[in-house]
């Protein structure tokens, strides 16, 4: 049987690279060659500009019940296509069952909770400072944007990344992860399928070693007027370097390490049952996974208890193979590498091992527990993107506070405590742009999502805000008034 193809899309057509050239997608968990996909020439990536920037003239003035009508329609598409969404994501980020529920059903849901952005696309109006004049403010579309997003997600970053600028008015370049360009491919599909005209969005996917270079230069084209980045701090940078050049914003999601305050008031079992989930759920892959948990030592005990019962209960394998096992491994051998070398560094550095055997198989990392770790080890400063929690125990809230706020990540943080008075005063002093009270770290509301709020984490969000400019347009009085300089002469 042949393998998948994964072409690009560009002005409304599914094409081969120019040049031929294509690139092989393997499955992180056998190593296998799971499918292969187009990898986009400089002249691919011109033309994906060229066009989007071509669409952008008549998009942006569309009616907004037609963009709101496509999304819908876009939902409905999407729903149809379960058992796709199913294999792709088995086969190139070896995701489960576990983490469908994000990648299909709140998919589903998310088109049409952006379709309604169509409804704030508003303006206003006031006299103007001259009697007689007007004010007149728009939101308007800020041009073709680039968007590069993330494997770990595929489907609803994807959906993300592009589902709200065009809904705002914006024209897309999608530029996706040369790991899920099947998956990725999927939310382009749906939405070409429901009517988005041609060079509305345009998909690109680049091979490992050509991906700078094409990126940099997208950047760099005039047209571009945004980018948005979902992925690691250390590659955000880079983007922020590029874009800085030539004054471009940028909106970037570049991870987190979560922390969980556990207050010696909680309930224990459950806190431990929503640790252990956030941070083993997608083997930790997830930007909100529990990475770090702060316990007051009068829960100390209980606590741990319960989380070594859970974390040994969990197994890491081939979860639609071996029935036995519950998470999937990492996305990558190198990847799982580097979690059992934070590891090793931590023991070495005086950390303590609860569970895991402090090993991998291929990219199979099994769940660990860590105690005993603090600031200044690797394993408490990097985002880990792996199977791993680490539990730092101390007195008072204060110390707490100051311990979930030793990190350069912003992103989302959790707090356990049956007090509901001392609860909104501690997540309000914890440093993240979400706080859970009682609940997961893994938790987005549609009222807002989640973001960073600088450092490591980034900052931008993918709200009507961010991706929209206000344009003012002034109506002068019909009776001339007098000009400074002129009106003398």
């Amino acid at each position: 049987m042949a393998l998948p193809f994964t072409p690009l899309y560009i002005d409304g057509e599914w094409r081969p690279a120019s040049t031929g050239a294509t690139f092989d997608v393997r499955n992180p968990t056998s190593g296998n060659v799971v499918g292969t996909a187009a990898a986009a020439s400089a002249d691919d990536c011109l033309a994906a500009v060229r066009v989007a920037t071509e669409a952008y003239k008549t998009w942006e003035r569309s009616p907004l019940p037609v963009r709101r009508d496509i999304l819908i329609k876009a939902s409905d598409i999407l729903a149809t296509k379960r058992d796709q969404i199913v294999k792709a994501m088995r086969e190139e980020t070896a995701g489960t069952e576990d983490w469908l529920w994000v990648n299909y059903d709140w998919c589903i849901d998310q088109f049409r909770e952006i379709a309604s952005v169509t409804t704030q696309l508003k303006g206003q109006t006031a006299p103007s400072v001259f009697p007689g004049g007007h004010a007149f403010t728009q939101r308007r579309g800020i041009g073709p944007v680039l968007s590069i997003v993330p494997w770990n997600a595929p489907i609803i970053l994807t959906l993300r990344a592009v589902a709200v600028p065009i809904v705002c008015g914006n024209t897309v370049v999608l530029k996706t992860s040369e790991v899920s360009p099947r998956c990725q491919a999927i939310v382009v599909e749906a939405l070409a399928e429901a009517g988005l005209p041609k060079g509305v969005l345009n998909c690109i996917s680049t091979n490992k070693e050509d991906s700078p270079a094409r990126t940099t230069e997208i950047i760099a084209h005039p047209a571009i007027r945004k980018i948005n980045f979902t992925g690691s701090d250390v590659v955000g940078r880079i983007i922020a370097q590029e874009a800085a050049k030539y004054l471009k914003p940028c909106g970037f999601e570049l991870g987190g390490k979560a922390p969980v305050v556990v207050l010696d008031d909680a309930e224990i079992p459950r806190a431990a049952r929503a640790i252990t989930s956030s941070a083993l759920l997608h083997s930790g892959q997830i930007c909100m996974s529990t990475e770090r948990v702060i316990v007051q030592r009068g829960a100390a005990d209980a606590l741990l208890e319960h989380l070594v019962e859970l974390f040994k209960k969990v197994k890491s394998g081939e979860p639609h193979v071996d029935k036995s096992a519950h998470i999937a491994a990492m996305f990558s051998q190198n990847s799982a590498e580097n979690a059992v070398s934070l590891i090793n560094d931590a023991v070495k550095d005086g950390a303590k091992v609860l569970v895991g055997d402090v090993g991998r198989v291929g990219a199979v990392v099994q769940p660990h527990l860590l105690v005993n770790v603090k600031p200044g080890m690797r394993i408490w400063d990097k985002e880990t993107f792996a199977p791993i929690a680490i539990v730092a125990i101390v007195d008072t809230v204060d110390e707490a506070v100051d311990l979930a706020n030793a990190s350069d990540y912003s992103l989302v943080a959790s707090l356990w405590t049956r007090d509901v008075y001392r609860a909104f005063d501690v997540a309000s002093r914890i440093h993240a742009s979400t706080n859970n009270i009682n609940g997961p770290t893994v938790h987005v509301e549609a009222m807002r999502e989640n973001g960073g709020l600088g450092g490591s984490t980034g900052y931008g969000l993918f709200i009507l805000d961010d991706w929209t400019h206000i344009k003012t347009i002034v109506l002068h009085p019909e009776q001339e008034p007098p000009y400074p300089l002129t009106a003398g002469l």
